[in-house]
């Protein structure tokens, strides 16, 4: 896949990377809505290609020719007919690069997560790919001959633009089939690795394995760790700086080629506690080099909210590394370019030195009574207990109030605790109205790239019923 990044621009044609975790039905849909010529498959998904080529064969739709991907050490015999290596071998090494004859031309075609709904087809231009390429090289600190870790999918934005980024460095790319803390530590001391990235799942995974997984980093190793999405909490930060990883915090979107705003750390902050800089670092801050702008406005008169850190408002991007649009979709392209900014339907404030905070989703926000709750200071909250491993707040129907809180939580290998532990835990850091109400423990859902699937999440809470309060302000769950 690596490969075909260069590749497949270089031939004058758009690259469509697929998640590797969908099923045949979902690879069938995204193979008919791209329109793809090709598809190369690894070997270890032929099975999930085929049985999507036959649902498009059924349904009178043009399949793309299938290119399966050997391993190195395969037989031929098991893979007969045109494979990638013998596609490679009839190709003409003198052939000329088609360059695109417009900077703004189309280079990728990604596809949202589906995490709230249907994933939608992002377009990326050759302009937009290069800005945030170099942008990411210079906020992470990657240098010349950098060894870089393969722990964000490249089929999630182009591995966050560093599938260029890291050539253009002259780096060497470590990848992975075993996803587990063990083998990421084992590669890390293995290829003295000096840059990786992930989602916080990744960093939680890795400050929370068994000792005899971890392997101490060598003599003067650092690992610089690009992590977006929800903020690392302060246990994991901690043990993250500990083992010899530094974190830089960044935020963006499928839609903004991935990072879009980094969360630059200042000297300043060096003093202060652990607790006291994970909140720092919760900030998603400034914009990157590439962005042209990032602002958080009320989205319907389009003014910027105050920088005093309380007023919210959504989160907005423009610039040359916002996507030209979704492919095939005019409609949702139109709304989400509404008053002429990138609406990311995130809900955030801006504080007193320029930098923006992601309070929500705009869909995730709690209404109980009056009072809006953000799920993402509940969570923090959560998290903290010393028995949690992973925290994930939505909305519990409840009669009285409208909604309630309602925590879903994993603990620790090992660790105890019950709901009631769990609510008093929360009612002693958080005003009443904030506290979970209700508590339910198990594994919680998070796409493949490790984001949380909360509308999963709400369905469940949803299916559980109403929550009501007796007069005595006891609970009583039906």
């Amino acid at each position: 896949m690596y490969e075909l990044n260069f590749g497949v621009p270089m031939a004058g044609a758009v690259i469509c990377t697929l998640n590797a975790h969908h099923d045949a039905a979902m690879v069938s849909v995204l193979l008919k809505h791209s329109e793809a010529k090709l598809i190369f498959v690894d070997h270890q998904f032929l099975t999930i290609a085929e049985d999507a080529i036959n649902l498009l064969s059924q349904s009178n739709s043009k399949s793309p020719l299938l290119i399966p991907i050997p391993e190195p050490s395969e037989d031929s015999s098991h893979s007969p007919g045109l494979n990638y290596e013998s596609l490679i071998k009839t190709g003409d090494p003198c052939f000329d690069i088609k360059w695109p004859i417009d900077e703004c031309d189309p280079i990728a075609l990604n596809y949202t997560s589906g995490t709230t709904s249907r994933p939608k087809g992002v377009v990326y231009t050759h302009r937009g790919a290069y800005l945030n390429c170099i942008s990411s090289i210079l906020f992470s600190e990657i240098r010349t001959l950098p060894v870089y870790l393969w722990t964000v999918p490249i089929f999630h934005s182009n591995g966050w633009c560093l599938t260029w980024g890291i050539a253009a460095q002259g780096g060497v790319n470590v990848c992975l089939r075993d996803f587990t803390a063990k083998t990421i530590f084992e590669k890390i001391t293995r290829y003295g690795v000096t840059h990786m990235t992930g989602a916080p799942t990744v960093l939680n995974m890795m400050a929370n394995c068994p000792p005899a997984d971890r392997q101490p980093l060598a003599a003067g190793q650092m690992v610089c760790v690009m992590t977006g999405g929800a903020t690392p909490q302060p246990p994991v930060l901690e043990k993250m700086e500990e083992m010899g990883f530094k974190v830089v915090h960044v935020y963006g979107l499928t839609e903004t080629y991935g990072p879009a705003t980094v969360c630059e750390w200042k000297p300043e902050w060096d003093e202060l506690s652990v607790d006291q800089q994970a909140k720092m670092m919760g900030r998603q801050g400034i914009r990157h080099i590439g962005t042209e702008a990032v602002d958080v406005k009320d989205p319907e008169t389009m003014k910027s909210v105050p920088a005093d850190g309380k007023t919210m408002g959504e989160v907005m991007f423009r610039g040359n590394t916002v996507m030209n649009g979704y492919f095939k979709d005019l409609k949702a392209t139109e709304e989400v370019f509404a008053g002429g900014w990138m609406r990311t339907g995130d809900l955030g404030v801006r504080h007193a030195d320029g930098y923006i905070q992601v309070k929500d989703r705009l869909k995730d926000i709690i209404i109980s009574g009056l009072e809006n709750i953000s799920t993402i200071e509940v969570e923090s909250v959560v998290y903290s207990h010393p028995a949690v491993l992973e925290a994930a707040v939505v909305g519990r129907p409840d009669e009285y109030w409208g909604e309630t809180p309602c925590a879903f939580v994993k603990l620790k290998d090992g660790a105890s605790a019950d709901a009631e532990e769990i609510i008093g835990f929360c009612r002693a850091r958080l005003p009443d109205f904030m506290v979970p109400k209700s508590v339910v423990f198990g594994e919680l859902p998070k796409t493949s790239t490790g984001k949380m699937q909360k509308f999963v999440l709400r369905e469940r809470a949803k299916a559980m019923g109403s929550l009501f309060m007796n007069g005595g302000g006891k609970m009583l769950e039906i």
